[in-house]
C-alpha cells in the first residue's frame, strides 16, 4: 500500500498540549468493525464495552526522564541528551543533540534542572550506523537515581513544553500501573485509567494481564517511502512474564477475549504469539511491523489513541479495523475524520479509541 494512503489534515488547535484534568475525562469514540458503526462515548463508557471475562493486555513499561543537557568540554556547546536504551553497566546509547562535531573521547559535563553544571560527566565512546552515541555515564551514578534528580521527562516533539515545566508530567505522562523502567515515550492508550477505575473492572470479572515493552524513540520515526512495505522498522526490547502468558493462554482456551490496551501491548502480543495461538513467557526482541493487510494471532480487541499521519502506529490500527484485509484502513480514516469534525484531542494526551467486533 502506498504511504500516503494513511495520510490526513489535522487543525493544529486538536493536538492535546496537556492532559484531560481527570485521566478518565477523556472522550472515547467505539469503532465496530464489523457493522462498520462509530458511536462517540467517554472513556468511562469502556465498562460498558467490556464484559465479565475478557483479560486486558497492558504495558507496564515506565517512562524514563531520560532528556539531559549539559555542555561539552572545551568549547562550551551546549548538548541535548537522550539515553535510549542500555547497552552495558554503565553505557546507554542515546540520541544526541546536535550531534556534530562530537568525537569519540569528547566529554560532556550535565547540569541539573535550573541550567546549573553539576558534578557528572558523560564520555562519547562509539557512534553507530544510525547515529546513536554510546556514552559512558559516571561510574559512582546510579543511572535512574542521575535521571531522576537531573532528567526531563522526554515528551513528543508535537507537545510544546518549556523544560523548565515538565515536573508535572512526570506523574501524568506515566501510567497508573507503570513499574519497568526503560521507555523514553509512554504508552499513551494506557494514560486513561485511574486506579479505581480498573478496581472497578476487575469487580465486574475483568482480568488484567501485565507485559512489558520499553518504547524507544522510533515510535515517533515517519513512514517516508513511498510504499509502507519499504520501511525499515524499529526494534524494541519486551518481556512476558509466565503469570501473564498463563493469563493470555487460560483466556484465548477459554473463547474469551484479549483485549489489547495499546499498540505496544499489540506488538508484544502478536510478536510472542506461535503457530498454534499460544504464548511462553520470554524476554526477546521485536521489529514486528503490523500494517494491512495482517492476520491477527491473539487480539480480539484495541484500545488506543488517535496517531500521527503516516505513523506505523496509524497503519497498525488500520490492519486492525479489518483482520487479514486491507478496507480497514478506509473504516478508520473515516472514524479520524470524525473524530476531527466533532474536536477530539489527538495524540499522547488526547483521546482514544476502542475497537472491537
Amino acid at each position: 500500500m502506498r504511504t500516503a494512503e494513511f495520510d490526513y489534515d489535522l487543525p493544529p488547535e486538536l493536538i492535546a498540549q496537556h492532559p484531560a484534568e481527570r485521566r478518565d475525562a477523556s472522550r472515547l469514540l467505539v469503532v465496530e468493525r464489523l457493522a462498520k458503526r462509530l458511536a462517540h462515548q467517554q472513556f468511562a463508557d469502556l465498562a460498558d464495552c467490556l464484559k465479565s471475562g475478557d483479560l486486558l493486555v497492558v504495558n507496564n513499561s515506565r517512562v524514563m526522564p531520560a532528556r539531559v543537557r549539559g555542555q561539552k568540554d572545551g568549547d562550551g556547546a551546549r548538548v541535548e541528551i537522550l539515553l535510549t536504551e542500555q547497552h552495558s553497566p554503565g553505557r546507554w546509547w542515546c540520541m544526541l543533540r546536535p550531534g556534530k562535531r562530537i568525537h569519540n573521547g569528547k566529554r560532556i559535563q550535565l547540569h541539573n534542572l535550573k541550567g546549573t553544571p553539576t558534578d557528572y560527566w558523560v564520555t562519547a565512546i562509539d557512534k553507530n550506523e544510525t547515529g546513536k552515541y554510546l556514552l559512558q555515564l559516571p561510574d559512582s551514578a546510579d543511572v535512574f537515581q542521575l535521571l531522576s534528580e537531573i532528567g526531563e521527562t522526554p515528551l513528543p516533539p508535537y507537545i510544546e513544553r518549556n523544560p523548565a515545566n515538565t515536573m508535572a508530567d512526570r506523574d501524568r505522562y506515566q501510567t497508573v500501573y507503570a513499574k519497568q523502567e526503560g521507555s523514553v515515550a509512554a504508552p499513551t492508550a494506557g494514560l486513561h485509567f485511574t486506579g479505581p477505575f480498573l478496581d472497578n473492572l476487575k469487580a465486574m470479572g475483568i482480568g488484567v494481564a501485565e507485559v512489558t515493552l520499553h518504547v524507544g524513540p522510533g515510535t515517533f520515526q515517519p513512514v517516508e517511502c513511498d510504499t509502507i512495505e519499504n520501511h525499515p522498522m524499529h526494534e524494541e526490547w519486551f518481556e512476558i512474564s509466565a503469570e501473564a502468558a498463563q493469563a493470555i493462554n487460560e483466556t484465548k482456551l477459554a473463547e474469551r477475549r484479549i483485549v489489547a490496551v495499546g499498540t505496544t501491548s499489540m506488538r508484544v502480543l502478536e510478536s510472542a504469539t506461535d503457530e498454534n495461538g499460544d504464548i511462553a513467557p520470554q524476554q526477546n526482541r521485536t521489529d514486528i511491523f503490523i500494517h494491512p493487510p495482517h492476520d491477527f494471532r491473539v487480539v480480539d480487541a484495541l484500545l488506543t489513541n488517535f496517531h500521527l499521519p503516516k505513523s506505523t502506529l496509524l497503519m497498525l490500527v488500520s490492519a486492525f479495523a479489518e483482520p487479514g484485509g486491507a478496507a480497514g484502513r478506509d473504516l478508520v480514516m473515516q472514524a479520524y475524520a470524525e473524530a476531527i469534525e466533532n474536536r477530539y484531542r489527538f495524540f499522547s494526551y488526547g483521546d482514544a479509541m476502542f475497537l472491537h467486533q
